[in-house]
């Protein structure tokens, strides 16, 4: 069953959407930081880790409905604790308010605080896969928060990708699913083959020296900004953004100019861990009630393929939200903006029953 969001919530979303105002970081408490081990933890190749380090944040209420959510490739927890996506839901009388929520953001297997590559392992570090990251996070909330239930999932790009399998993995234990910027079938087409490109670039590089360099190789800086560029921003956006050769040498300029990735061997295995992503084949096991949500403009899943709607309508209790595209999205980054989606989030939250753990 397809059920139209839009529809059954209007009149919630709208008079929401009067009581609902931008605040700033100051709004809701500061983030909490911590770290968890994971004992004997099974990688899906069957390695096991004695130990495995997950960080992660707290924001709100610990006697508050406990909220995941979780970020996109190459970020961390607190990468989404930004003005533009925190700054939107966190806030009093805001979707996500911390006063009533406790929202938990971990870092992901091979990103941020938590075990990666980096550590010293380099290229011998397991390859892990979405469903090791998944894995993990799951450990965190029932072993290390002593969490038995959850009211929402949310991720963007990457942390869509993981919501969806959060359905299908375990189905209940959720009450609401809402994966961003994100498809639930294996990664193919251009959003793979650009992945892939990174991987093959990296490792051509003499600098890598088989994941045992004793510098960061420098193509990593140039490979990071031209997948940016390729795969997010938006055709309207650039175009408002770089409308001259000028405008767009200087955007290119500043692009190159900024940090590059931390490891090369991290921002490598990042990527290669959406290998095997496919939740497709159990969707019909997701129980909890599902909003989808992307973006008209998203360069990595594109609407017009028409696999987003395709795959919804084998959700029992899901929906497809499509941010229209306007010169102010950006393309695969828009869902980093919750300020186009937060009344339809508020809406499914207000609405969505309680499931029984």
């Amino acid at each position: 069953m397809v059920i139209d969001i839009r529809k059954l919530a209007s009149g919630l979303a709208v008079t929401l959407a009067l009581f609902i105002q931008p605040v700033s970081a100051a709004d809701y408490p500061a983030p909490q930081p911590a770290d968890w081990i994971a004992h004997d933890f099974r990688f899906h190749d069957g390695t096991v880790f004695p130990e495995l380090r997950e960080h992660y944040v707290t924001i709100g209420n610990p006697a508050g409905q406990p909220v995941l959510v979780l970020h996109g490739t190459a970020g961390s927890g607190m990468g989404m604790v930004t003005p533009d996506f925190a700054g939107a839901l966190f806030g009093p009388g805001q979707p996500l308010d911390a006063s009533k929520y406790f929202i938990i953001l971990p870092d992901a297997i091979g990103a941020g605080g938590s075990s990666k590559p980096s550590d010293g392992l380099k290229a011998k570090f397991p390859e892990y896969d979405y469903e090791d990251m998944v894995n993990a996070q799951y450990r965190l909330v029932t072993e290390g928060l002593g969490i038995k239930h959850l009211r929402l999932v949310l991720g963007n790009s990457m942390g869509g990708m993981h919501t969806w399998m959060w359905g299908t993995k375990y189905p209940g234990f959720a009450d609401v699913l809402v994966p961003t910027a994100s498809q639930p079938t294996e990664t193919a087409a251009r959003n793979w083959m650009m992945r892939r490109m990174i991987i093959d670039m990296i490792k051509a590089d003499p600098e890598w020296d088989g994941g045992n360099y004793k510098t960061q190789p420098k193509s990593v800086r140039l490979i990071n900004v031209f997948y940016g560029i390729a795969t997010n921003g938006g055709t309207l956006a650039y175009q408002s953004l770089a409308p001259t050769h000028a405008a767009a040498d200087k955007l290119v300029d500043a692009r190159e100019a900024a940090a590059p990735p931390s490891d090369a061997n991290d921002f490598l295995y990042q990527w290669n861990a959406s290998r095997d992503y496919n939740p497709s084949p159990d969707l019909e096991r997701i129980t909890g009630t599902l909003l989808a949500i992307n973006a008209a403009d998203d360069e990595r899943n594109p609407p017009e393929t028409g696999i987003e709607e395709r795959e919804i309508r084998r959700v029992a209790h899901g929906s497809l939200y499509l941010i229209p595209a306007s010169s102010e999205t950006r393309g695969h980054g828009t869902t980093a903006m919750a300020k186009f989606y937060r009344d339809q989030l508020a809406s499914v939250l207000a609405s969505a029953p309680v499931l029984k753990p």
